[in-house]
C-alpha cells in the first residue's frame, strides 16, 4: 500500500510537472525584461557598457528574446567621416526594436533618440579641436534625423 501511495505520489507530481511546462509558452520571457530593457536604454554611459556587454554575451539573455538585429546607421554611414558611429546606431535599433515589440515605442521613442546623441556625443569625446567639433556637429545631424524620421 505504502509504494503504491508513492508511485501514485510521484506519478501525480510527474504530471502536475508536464502540465505545467506545457502551459507555460516557450517563449514566456522573465518577469523582469521591461527593467532590463530599461536600463540597457538610458541616456547614461553605464546604460550604453551594460548593453554593450550584454550584446557581445546575447546568448546569457535568450530568455527574455530580446531583438538584437541591427542595420546600425540604417541608410547613413555607419562611420561618417571616419566617426565610428555603428555601436551607437546598434543600441539606438535595439531600443527601438524591442520598445515598438513591446508596444510602447512612442512612450520611449523620446528617450531613445536622446540616449542615441549622448551615445554619439560621447564616441566625438575622444577627439579634440576641429575633429571633435565636426564630429559633435555630425552627432547632431545623426540625432535631428532620428527625430524626424526615426
Amino acid at each position: 500500500m505504502r509504494r503504491t501511495l508513492s508511485a501514485t505520489l510521484a506519478t501525480a507530481a510527474s504530471a502536475a510537472l508536464t502540465a505545467t511546462i506545457l502551459a507555460t509558452p516557450a517563449s514566456a520571457a522573465p518577469a523582469d525584461k521591461p527593467r532590463v530593457l530599461s536600463s540597457w536604454t538610458q541616456t547614461s554611459a553605464s546604460s550604453y557598457n551594460a548593453w554593450a556587454a550584454a550584446n557581445r554575451n546575447q546568448g546569457a539573455w535568450a530568455a527574455y528574446g530580446f531583438n538584437w538585429t541591427t542595420d546600425y546607421c540604417s541608410s547613413s554611414p555607419d562611420n561618417p567621416f571616419g566617426f565610428p558611429f555603428s555601436s551607437s546606431c546598434a543600441r539606438h535599433d535595439f531600443g527601438y526594436r524591442n520598445y515598438k515589440a513591446a508596444g510602447s515605442f512612442s512612450a520611449n521613442k523620446a528617450r531613445l533618440d536622446s540616449a542615441f546623441h549622448e551615445d554619439l556625443k560621447r564616441v566625438c569625446n575622444a577627439y579634440t579641436g576641429a575633429k571633435k567639433t565636426a564630429c559633435n556637429s555630425t552627432a547632431w545631424t545623426y540625432y535631428q534625423a532620428v527625430r524626424a524620421l526615426g
